[in-house]
């Protein structure tokens, strides 16, 4: 028997639609972006970013293989995103790809950033990927509890590791394989 949502997920579901990033997507993920880029220590982007400087980003998150791009939609309005690209760029690490979320500041709470991770993952299930790599700037307990829930565990901290917004930050290193043993 499929398991019943919550009421408040079931109308969250029901209202945003799930799909692959397109190229004219990029003004409104890199607005997305720039919120976070101003305003918090999430990312260690000092200053806001061009359309055109996040271009290269774009291509190498939005294909198709390991690489890849959902987006969510409301109302036609794109209101988060979630990628994976590569970790790094030596070959050794081609079967590890690094994953990254952001919903807009004005949708966070709705459960769209669960639904973006569902898709992309599910996507991602028949490519050549053992690990899923996720950094993540601390304090930051919704995204924490964001990456639990899809079976990330934590392996490190890099303790004051990026300077922003006039403090030092630490980042969180979580992991999980792409395939999660089933549970019994």
């Amino acid at each position: 028997m499929p398991k019943k949502l919550p009421e408040r997920e079931t109308s969250v579901m029901a209202e945003v639609k799930l799909r692959p990033a397109v190229r004219g997507d990029l003004p409104r993920l890199t607005e997305i972006y720039n919120y976070y880029v101003v305003n918090t220590p999430i990312t260690f982007d000092l200053k806001p970013l061009t359309v055109h400087q996040r271009a290269r980003w774009f291509d190498e998150h939005a294909g198709k293989g390991r690489h890849q791009m959902f987006v969510a939609e409301d109302a036609g309005r794109v209101v988060g995103y979630a990628c994976t690209g590569p970790f790094r760029d030596k070959a050794a690490y081609d079967t590890s790809v690094e994953t990254s979320i952001y919903c807009a500041h004005d949708a966070k709470g709705r459960g769209i950033g669960g639904m973006l991770y569902g898709a992309l993952f599910d996507s991602l299930e028949n490519e050549d990927i053992h690990r899923l790599l996720a950094g993540i700037t601390i304090p930051n307990d919704a995204s924490i509890k964001l990456h639990r829930r899809f079976g990330f565990t934590e392996v490190g901290v890099f303790s004051e590791c990026g300077r922003k917004l006039g403090g030092y930050w630490d980042v969180v290193w979580m992991q999980r394989p792409l395939r999660l043993a089933a549970v019994p």
